[in-house]
C-alpha cells in the first residue's frame, strides 16, 4: 500500500517543484520587460552634449570611447558581459573601451573585477560619470565621439541574455559612427533603461 502512495506523492512534488521553477524563470523575466523606474531628480542628457570624463578615463588612444555601466551584483550585468567582452574584442583597435562600476559595496577592485569577468579594458570606479552621462541603470552603453560628444546612451540588446541580433543596439551605434553617419533611429527599446537601478541592485 504504502508503494502505491510513494508513486504519487513523490510525481506530485516534482510537478510542484517544476511549477515553482517555471514560475520564477516567469517572474524574472517579468520583471526584466519592466523599464527602470526614472528617478525624481533625473536629468536627460540629450546626443550631442559634450561629456567631459577627463578627470576620470584617460584614452590610450585618439578615437570614440565606449563606457559599459557595470554592477557586479546584478543579474542583468552578469547576462551581458559576454556580449559585451565582445564587442571590446572586436572594435578595440577603433574604440577606447571602459568598464564603470556601479554597485553600492565599496569591496570591488579594478583588479577583482578584471579577474573575475576576465576583462582586459580599464576598470573605474567615478560614479558621478553615469549622471554626466544620464544613467540610472545597469547594463548600459554609452558612446562617446572623438569630440566626446555623446552619439549613444542606451541597451546592447532587446533581449535579456543578448541573443536577438536585429537588436544589437550598441554594436549598431557603433558601425553607425565608425562610418560617420547620424545617430540610427532607434525604437524604445534601446533607449528606455531597462535593469538595475543605481546604486544597488533592485530588480
Amino acid at each position: 500500500m504504502r508503494e502505491k502512495l510513494r508513486r504519487p506523492v513523490a510525481v506530485a512534488v516534482l510537478i510542484l517543484l517544476f511549477s515553482c521553477i517555471v514560475a520564477l524563470f516567469w517572474y524574472s523575466d517579468w520583471q526584466y520587460n519592466l523599464p527602470t523606474p526614472v528617478p525624481a531628480l533625473y536629468h536627460p542628457v540629450n546626443p550631442g552634449t559634450r561629456i567631459d570624463i577627463s578627470a576620470t578615463f584617460k584614452p590610450k588612444k585618439a578615437g570614440p570611447v565606449f563606457l559599459h555601466f557595470f554592477n557586479p551584483d546584478c543579474p542583468c550585468s552578469r547576462f551581458n558581459i559576454t556580449h559585451f567582452k565582445t564587442l571590446a574584442e572586436r572594435y578595440a583597435d577603433k574604440i577606447n573601451f571602459a568598464v564603470v562600476v556601479i554597485s553600492s559595496k565599496n569591496d570591488y577592485t579594478a583588479a577583482g573585477i578584471q579577474q573575475r569577468f576576465g576583462l582586459t579594458v580599464p576598470v573605474l570606479f567615478d560614479t558621478s560619470v553615469a549622471a554626466l552621462c544620464g544613467v540610472y541603470s545597469t547594463p548600459q552603453a554609452v558612446l562617446l565621439n572623438t569630440d566626446q560628444l555623446l552619439y549613444y546612451r542606451g541597451n546592447y540588446n532587446r533581449s535579456r541574455y543578448c541573443t536577438d541580433e536585429k537588436s544589437n543596439y550598441a554594436q549598431m551605434a557603433i558601425d553607425s559612427l565608425l562610418a560617420s553617419k547620424r545617430e540610427p533611429a532607434f525604437d524604445h527599446y534601446a533607449l528606455t533603461a531597462y535593469g538595475c537601478k543605481l546604486p544597488g541592485c533592485k530588480k
